[in-house]
Protein backbone atom coordinates (compact mmCIF):
# COMPACT_ATOMS: atom_id res chain seq x y z
CA UNK A 1 0.00 0.00 0.00
CA UNK A 2 1.25 3.48 -0.84
CA UNK A 3 0.99 6.24 1.77
CA UNK A 4 1.32 10.01 1.61
CA UNK A 5 3.01 10.97 4.87
CA UNK A 6 5.51 13.29 6.53
CA UNK A 7 9.23 12.58 6.60
CA UNK A 8 11.08 14.44 9.35
CA UNK A 9 14.13 16.43 8.37
CA UNK A 10 15.96 19.26 10.08
CA UNK A 11 18.07 19.27 13.20
CA UNK A 12 17.40 18.52 16.83
CA UNK A 13 14.54 20.71 18.15
CA UNK A 14 14.20 22.40 14.73
CA UNK A 15 11.96 20.08 12.73
CA UNK A 16 11.05 20.42 9.07
CA UNK A 17 9.02 17.88 7.19
CA UNK A 18 8.79 16.65 3.62
CA UNK A 19 5.46 15.42 2.33
CA UNK A 20 6.41 12.18 0.60
CA UNK A 21 4.78 9.28 -1.17
CA UNK A 22 6.19 6.07 0.28
CA UNK A 23 5.52 2.38 0.67
CA UNK A 24 3.67 1.81 3.97
CA UNK A 25 6.28 -0.77 5.00
CA UNK A 26 9.26 1.61 4.74
CA UNK A 27 10.40 3.48 7.89
CA UNK A 28 9.29 7.04 8.62
CA UNK A 29 12.54 8.68 7.52
CA UNK A 30 13.53 5.95 5.09
CA UNK A 31 13.16 5.32 1.39
CA UNK A 32 10.33 7.08 -0.45
CA UNK A 33 8.92 7.11 -3.97
CA UNK A 34 8.46 10.86 -4.52
CA UNK A 35 8.59 14.09 -2.53
CA UNK A 36 5.41 16.09 -3.20
CA UNK A 37 5.63 18.88 -0.65
CA UNK A 38 7.29 20.65 2.25
CA UNK A 39 6.09 21.72 5.72
CA UNK A 40 7.97 23.97 8.16
CA UNK A 41 5.99 24.42 11.42
CA UNK A 42 8.42 26.85 13.14
CA UNK A 43 7.71 30.23 11.47
CA UNK A 44 4.70 32.13 12.82
CA UNK A 45 2.58 31.40 9.76
CA UNK A 46 3.76 27.85 9.06
CA UNK A 47 5.23 27.34 5.60
CA UNK A 48 3.39 24.72 3.55
CA UNK A 49 4.21 24.02 -0.09
CA UNK A 50 2.46 21.17 -1.88
CA UNK A 51 2.49 20.06 -5.51
CA UNK A 52 -1.29 19.61 -5.78
CA UNK A 53 -1.13 18.01 -9.22
CA UNK A 54 1.19 15.21 -8.06
CA UNK A 55 -0.83 14.66 -4.86
CA UNK A 56 -4.01 14.29 -6.93
CA UNK A 57 -2.19 11.84 -9.21
CA UNK A 58 -1.13 9.67 -6.28
CA UNK A 59 -4.54 9.86 -4.62
CA UNK A 60 -6.08 8.76 -7.92
CA UNK A 61 -3.73 5.77 -7.95
CA UNK A 62 -4.83 4.64 -4.48
CA UNK A 63 -2.38 6.36 -2.13
CA UNK A 64 -3.79 7.03 1.33
CA UNK A 65 -2.69 10.07 3.36
CA UNK A 66 -1.69 9.71 7.01
CA UNK A 67 -3.68 11.73 9.55
CA UNK A 68 -1.12 14.54 9.73
CA UNK A 69 -0.73 14.62 5.93
CA UNK A 70 -4.52 14.68 5.55
CA UNK A 71 -4.76 17.73 7.82
CA UNK A 72 -2.14 19.56 5.76
CA UNK A 73 -3.86 18.67 2.49
CA UNK A 74 -7.22 19.82 3.88
CA UNK A 75 -5.62 23.08 5.02
CA UNK A 76 -4.26 23.67 1.53
CA UNK A 77 -7.65 22.88 -0.05
CA UNK A 78 -6.44 19.82 -1.95
CA UNK A 79 -8.71 17.48 0.00
CA UNK A 80 -12.23 18.38 1.17
CA UNK A 81 -12.75 18.82 4.90
CA UNK A 82 -13.71 15.52 6.49
CA UNK A 83 -16.18 14.92 9.27
CA UNK A 84 -14.42 13.63 12.35
CA UNK A 85 -15.95 10.49 13.85
CA UNK A 86 -15.63 9.98 17.58
CA UNK A 87 -14.94 6.35 18.47
CA UNK A 88 -16.28 5.54 21.92
CA UNK A 89 -14.12 3.79 24.49
CA UNK A 90 -15.38 0.66 26.22
CA UNK A 91 -16.61 2.68 29.21
CA UNK A 92 -18.57 5.20 27.15
CA UNK A 93 -19.87 2.48 24.83
CA UNK A 94 -21.34 0.60 27.80
CA UNK A 95 -22.89 3.78 29.19
CA UNK A 96 -24.36 4.74 25.81
CA UNK A 97 -25.79 1.29 25.18
CA UNK A 98 -27.68 1.65 28.45
CA UNK A 99 -29.08 5.02 27.37
CA UNK A 100 -31.69 5.37 24.65
CA UNK A 101 -29.73 7.58 22.23
CA UNK A 102 -30.10 6.67 18.59
CA UNK A 103 -27.09 6.17 16.33
CA UNK A 104 -26.93 6.55 12.57
CA UNK A 105 -27.36 3.24 10.81
CA UNK A 106 -24.21 1.76 9.33
CA UNK A 107 -21.66 4.02 11.05
CA UNK A 108 -18.75 1.76 11.92
CA UNK A 109 -15.01 2.10 12.37
CA UNK A 110 -12.27 0.05 10.71
CA UNK A 111 -12.22 -2.52 13.47
CA UNK A 112 -15.98 -3.09 13.19
CA UNK A 113 -17.05 -1.20 16.30
CA UNK A 114 -20.00 1.10 15.96
CA UNK A 115 -19.00 4.76 15.71
CA UNK A 116 -20.76 7.66 17.38
CA UNK A 117 -21.15 10.72 15.19
CA UNK A 118 -21.46 13.85 17.29
CA UNK A 119 -23.37 16.61 15.54
CA UNK A 120 -24.19 18.76 18.56
CA UNK A 121 -22.02 19.76 21.44
CA UNK A 122 -22.67 17.37 24.33
CA UNK A 123 -24.35 18.86 27.39
CA UNK A 124 -22.67 18.10 30.68
CA UNK A 125 -24.72 16.41 33.41
CA UNK A 126 -23.89 19.29 35.77
CA UNK A 127 -25.51 21.74 33.37
CA UNK A 128 -28.64 19.61 33.18
CA UNK A 129 -28.77 19.37 36.98
CA UNK A 130 -28.41 23.15 37.30
CA UNK A 131 -31.20 23.76 34.76
CA UNK A 132 -33.52 21.34 36.55
CA UNK A 133 -32.76 22.99 39.92
CA UNK A 134 -33.41 26.43 38.43
CA UNK A 135 -36.77 25.29 36.99
CA UNK A 136 -37.80 23.80 40.34
CA UNK A 137 -36.82 27.01 42.13
CA UNK A 138 -38.86 29.09 39.69
CA UNK A 139 -41.83 26.77 40.10
CA UNK A 140 -41.58 26.99 43.91
CA UNK A 141 -41.32 30.79 43.81
CA UNK A 142 -44.33 31.19 41.53
CA UNK A 143 -46.39 28.77 43.65
CA UNK A 144 -45.46 30.71 46.80
CA UNK A 145 -46.43 34.01 45.16
CA UNK A 146 -49.93 32.84 44.12
CA UNK A 147 -51.40 32.34 47.62
CA UNK A 148 -50.07 35.74 48.70
CA UNK A 149 -51.66 37.33 45.66
CA UNK A 150 -54.94 35.47 46.34
CA UNK A 151 -54.87 36.47 50.03
CA UNK A 152 -54.18 40.07 49.07
CA UNK A 153 -57.08 40.00 46.60
CA UNK A 154 -59.41 38.52 49.23
CA UNK A 155 -58.36 41.20 51.69
CA UNK A 156 -59.26 43.91 49.21
CA UNK A 157 -62.72 42.51 48.49
CA UNK A 158 -63.69 42.14 52.15
CA UNK A 159 -63.00 45.83 52.85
Amino acid sequence: MVKIRLKRTGTKKRPCYRLVVADARSPRDGKFIEAVGFYDPLPTPAVIRVDAERVQYWLGNGARPSDSARMLLEHEGILPKTVRVQVPSKKTAAAESASSTSRPAGATTRDGREAVVTEEEPVAEETLAEETLAEETLADDSAADEPVAVAAAEGQTSD
